[in-house]
């Protein structure tokens, strides 16, 4: 038995599908609370979570992306995507994300200082991007092209801002990729990414909103058509993976075949072909 694991852990229901369905509601708001705690570092309070064209369901909706917008009660905004599929523009769909919302959340003759502050919170599956880390912060910064000096606020527009840092006006991201994390908890906001990667929250966890996401997102409290509409979102979710991952061995297999037959036109020798491809000599034979 892995001793790393609960005992009896209970079945919980996937982040992705919870967000999309249950989080949404406000009582339920202190499991995203507590989760935007851990990972802001500041405590917060949900005021409601917007609504817009890319949360309402539709006939083509998409089991693979998930977006939210959340509003804090000291005017922030905070939008929450969970993306279990590879995106190859996903830096653009995240900046795409932020000035969506800063232009949707200031009205027409508005001073530019009632621009909302906005943090883009990205849970991901797959890689992207290169780098060794599980969780990646984004901020804006300034330097000097000569001194490398870094700009900062003065004492009256720290005043005026309400800010000590220039970063804490614009824009901050997130990035947590879900599956470079190795299982090993050594903070309370490692508690929260072994729940997003393994769907389990162990009974020594102590995570803002972790105990209350063990008490809502039980599968056994679902109702009967609950339990049915998670289901097809999991059938849904195994068929895209199983399309993706047939496409990419096919696109391999092509890539490889092409490869053999410029091979062929150079008269190299099938056995080599063979064994650098890792086609069997009955194909490469075959190849025109």
């Amino acid at each position: 038995m892995n001793k790393n694991k609960t005992s009896n852990p209970k079945p919980l229901i996937r982040f992705d599908w919870a967000i999309k369905r249950l989080l949404r509601s406000k009582v339920n708001f202190g499991v995203l609370e507590g989760f935007l705690s851990e990972l802001l570092k500041c405590k917060l309070k949900i005021e409601d979570i917007a609504e817009s064209e890319s949360n309402k369901e539709n006939k083509e909706d998409k089991y693979n992306k998930v977006d939210i917008l959340v509003k804090l009660d000291n005017g922030e905004l905070v939008i929450i995507e969970v993306q279990v599929n590879s995106e190859s523009d996903y830096f653009y769909r995240m900046l795409f994300g932020v000035s969506k919302a800063i232009v949707e959340h200031i009205k027409e003759g508005d001073k530019y200082s009632q621009v909302k502050k906005v943090y883009s919170v990205n849970i991901l599956y797959f890689d992207l991007g290169h780098g060794s880390d599980y969780i990646y912060h984004g901020t804006t910064s300034f330097t000097g092209l000569n001194d490398n000096s870094s700009l900062s606020l003065n004492a009256k527009q720290k005043e005026f801002y309400e800010r000590e840092c220039i970063y804490q006006i614009h824009p901050e991201y997130y990035l947590i990729k879900v599956n470079q994390f190795n299982d090993i908890a050594k903070n309370t906001l490692d508690e929260w990414i072994y729940f997003l990667k393994n769907e389990e929250i162990k009974d020594s966890f102590k995570a803002k909103g972790l105990l209350e996401a063990k008490e809502k997102l039980d599968y056994m409290k679902l109702s009967e058509p609950e339990k049915q509409e998670y289901k097809k979102y999991l059938e849904n979710a195994r068929y895209q993976n199983s399309v993706i991952d047939s496409s990419f061995r096919d696109g391999k297999i092509e890539g490889k075949l092409e490869i053999a037959k410029k091979m062929k036109a150079t008269n190299m020798d099938s056995k080599t072909i063979q064994q650098l491809t890792g086609l069997s000599a009955k194909v490469i034979e075959n190849i025109k």
